[in-house]
């Protein structure tokens, strides 16, 4: 009897072990503490154009965690943000999304983002070091990082070369500064046809930004306390800008830019040069048109070079209910070889250092090794806590400049005293 007790009490223990060890083998959870059930992942993005490259990346990430598959959202730039801000007040933000730089500070002070200083700086993967020190300082705020860099962006300037080539003038190139823009955009403009030297709209990132630091001015101060408009160099820059329509009639006017943008512009020939920034070699490249009769040279300087820079992040949603592949995709996109991929297929400047090349071969039609090469000179698009409502004033004050409401010493000092009353409430 005692032996068969022993012997039932034996198999009932073996029994147990058994049992804990098959649910150990079908534990949802990995080694490193994330799910080995299949779990989809929202990536949010706003360019249709770089959807290809992102969905690469996600191919290659997919490859190497094949319990996480990344879903791609693409929503227009015109309604993407209204979009997030929807998404993010009924607390459901894609897992991983595109931040700009304009809308970084709200996110982040709203708790909207995750917090991955310490996943940052325990990365096997990822160094903060590859990156430009500008675009690293992008995603902080208040001492804590929200994103990482996915790419930047600078401005060059393109032009017809068939107009050039009728006009016979010699294309643009390192020696132009601001007398020989101006000069050049006279000679080509023939108003009998409507055809124009230069697009000179009321934009900031594309236009009189770039003019502002090429004459030594400033948007903002380096402490973010006080407006840079009200100087006597940047309301020279201003006023350079606006003279191509205003005065010299090389550029079409801001009603004109209203009915048709000055992109479309220069894709009809309708003007032979424009200021624009590195995002736009996708569609200039599916143009036929620009495609055949145009190409970019880097931007002509003032009183020194300069054009402006800007870049995306990616970031987390701080209320992502899988947070750790979120994360493990965010860290991927941070590697050299997700980089790489970004820019073999033409999706943007890379943000990692030394993998802009492939981005340049993709679109071997244009002289694009100018834009990597403006980064040495290039300064980060100006911005504070509060840009978000000094940028409004800034766009509605100006675009009375450029309509002749206002004149430049005018909108300019009134644009500054309200800059400096935003700033003043900056925390």
């Amino acid at each position: 009897m005692k032996k068969s007790l022993k012997k039932i009490i034996s198999v009932a223990l073996t029994s147990m072990v058994m049992l804990t060890t098959l649910a150990g083998c079908s534990s949802s959870k990995t080694n490193n503490g994330t799910s080995s059930k299949p779990v989809t992942i929202t990536y949010a993005i706003w360019d249709k154009n770089q959807e290809p490259g992102m969905r690469a990346i996600a191919d290659a990430f997919e490859a190497k965690n094949p319990t996480i598959k990344v879903k791609i959202e693409v929503t227009t730039w015109d309604q993407y943000f209204t979009k997030l801000e929807a998404a993010a007040t009924g607390g459901a933000l894609p897992d991983v999304f595109w931040m700009h730089s304009n809308s970084f500070v709200k996110y982040a002070k709203s708790g909207m983002l995750m917090d991955i200083t310490d996943k940052v700086k325990n990365s096997k993967l990822v160094n903060e070091d590859n990156f430009p020190k500008g675009l690293v300082d992008s995603t902080i705020q208040d001492g804590k990082t929200y994103g990482l860099p996915k790419d930047y962006d600078t401005i060059g300037l393109w032009y017809n070369k068939t107009m050039f080539d009728k006009a016979k003038i010699p294309y643009p190139d390192g020696t132009w500064d601001w007398k020989k823009l101006q000069e050049v955009a006279k000679k080509l403009t023939d108003s009998s046809k409507d055809v124009y030297g230069f697009a000179a709209p009321e934009d900031a990132q594309q236009g009189y930004y770039n003019f502002i630091y090429q004459n030594k001015g400033t948007v903002i101060s380096k402490d973010k306390k006080k407006s840079g408009f009200d100087s006597a160099a940047t309301k020279e820059a201003i006023q350079y800008d606006l003279d191509f329509s205003i005065k010299d009639k090389s550029s079409p006017t801001q009603q004109q830019f209203a009915d048709t943008s000055f992109a479309a512009m220069f894709e009809s020939g309708k003007v032979a040069m424009g200021l624009f920034g590195s995002w736009m070699v996708s569609e200039f490249k599916a143009n036929d048109y620009v495609k055949a009769n145009c190409n970019v040279a880097v931007i002509p300087q003032g009183k020194q070079k300069a054009t402006v820079y800007n870049g995306l992040q990616n970031s987390v949603s701080a209320k992502s209910k899988n947070p750790e592949q979120s994360w493990k995709f965010l860290e991927f996109m941070g590697t050299k070889e997700a980089n790489i991929i970004q820019a073999e297929k033409g999706a943007a400047i890379p943000a990692y250092k030394g993998t802009a090349q492939p981005w340049i071969d993709y679109s071997k039609g244009f002289n694009l090794k100018v834009f990597p090469e403006m980064l040495s000179y290039a300064v980060l698009v100006p911005t504070s806590n509060t840009a978000a409502k000094w940028k409004e004033y800034e766009n509605d004050i100006l675009k009375k400049v450029w309509t002749k409401e206002l004149t430049v010493e005018e909108g300019c000092n009134q644009l500054a005293k309200q800059m400096n009353q935003v700033l003043a409430t900056e925390k």
